[in-house]
């Protein structure tokens, strides 16, 4: 299976590249992934293709504001991107300029609120970096940073909150959870009032969602690391869920993921915490999730091949094309899909 079989065209102006105003306003396009028919609806439809007994499987990881732009010691211009918390006021980080941030080499933000110093320079060229602060780091970074927004968004985030979901709570994610921008919380509740569970999971995003598959062989790509937490609560109503005939309908890749990974054999749930680097492409079989909410992902990306190994590489690339006809919005801040 090679990398160039997820390829698609997509035209750059099809890219969304701010929020719309309405959260559940964005369009939805509904797939059957038995006989590949298409639908087109708004995101505010999909309760009537949640059944009462099903579970809605929620990443609730909120993203860090984890984008730092300070000076050196020398007046430079620094940025550094926060991606993992390595303990001790040490993060794992990517910097620019590489070059003038080699150890030993410090970093001022604000007026001195905060300081960094590069403690060493990792094999793949990220940083090891120990910050200095006052009070409570989570309130510094709120204060001080930005949104890590995806590199192929070039317009300038007005609302932080637009790149959080409504349900976030457990801050740890360098990128968020995009599927679930969609959902308001009146949405939510109606979901709810139906009959449908939520199960809380959560997986904090790391920047390696947006790293390019760079082998030809998809069976060669080195999946990167996430940590993920399934408290006693989300794997009893997962766990109740399938015994009852119900569906596990996973809102994001994320979520899947996370499911994916420690399910067990018959999809039942028990709690868990510890890192992932589970790759879904197709031949994969499904332990527990029964159907996807998702966005639109990138060409050549694990996430469209994951999309592939649920609905088949076909019928996705069949909706893929027909939502480039269809001028929908694409990726972070774009339209959605519910597979099913």
């Amino acid at each position: 299976m090679k990398t160039s079989d997820f390829y698609y065209d997509l035209p750059p102006e099809l890219i969304a590249q701010t929020p719309l105003q309405q959260r559940d306003s964005s369009r939805l396009m509904v797939l059957d992934r038995s006989t590949g028919a298409v639908e087109h609806k708004h995101f505010y439809d999909l309760p009537s293709y949640l059944r009462p007994g099903d579970c809605l499987v929620l990443n609730d990881s909120r993203v860090l504001p984890a984008r730092l732009i300070g000076h050196r010691e020398t007046g430079g211009v620094s940025e550094v991107l926060l991606l993992t918390d390595k303990g001790d006021n040490v993060w794992e980080c990517l910097v620019r300029p590489g070059k003038k941030l080699r150890p030993g080499a410090k970093v001022t933000f604000g007026n001195g609120q905060l300081t960094a110093e590069i403690l060493e320079v990792l094999p793949d060229g990220n940083r090891l970096v120990r910050f200095d602060y006052e009070g409570i780091f989570l309130e510094v970074l709120e204060e001080l940073g930005r949104m890590p927004l995806p590199p192929y968004i070039k317009a300038e985030l007005q609302d932080q909150e637009r790149y959080q979901t409504v349900y976030s709570k457990v801050p740890g994610s360098a990128a968020a959870p995009t599927a679930g921008l969609h959902f308001t919380p009146e949405l939510l509740e109606r979901i709810q009032a139906m009959g449908v569970k939520l199960a809380y999971v959560t997986l904090h995003v790391g920047l390696g969602t947006f790293r390019p598959v760079k082998v030809e062989d998809v069976e060669h790509h080195d999946m990167h690391s996430e940590y993920c937490m399934i408290s006693q609560q989300a794997a009893d109503i997962i766990t109740e869920t399938k015994k009852n005939g119900g569906r596990v309908v996973c809102v994001g890749t994320t979520s899947c993921r996370t499911v994916e990974s420690f399910a067990n054999e018959d999809g039942t749930m028990d709690p868990h915490a510890g890192w992932t680097k589970i790759f879904i492409y197709p031949g994969y079989r499904f332990k527990c999730l029964d159907a996807l909410v998702t966005n639109f992902h990138l060409p050549e990306s694990t996430l469209v091949m994951l999309v592939s190994a649920l609905a088949g590489k076909e019928h996705i690339m069949n909706a893929y094309a027909q939502a480039v006809q269809e001028r929908y919005r694409f990726f972070s801040f774009g339209d959605a899909m519910f597979i099913h």
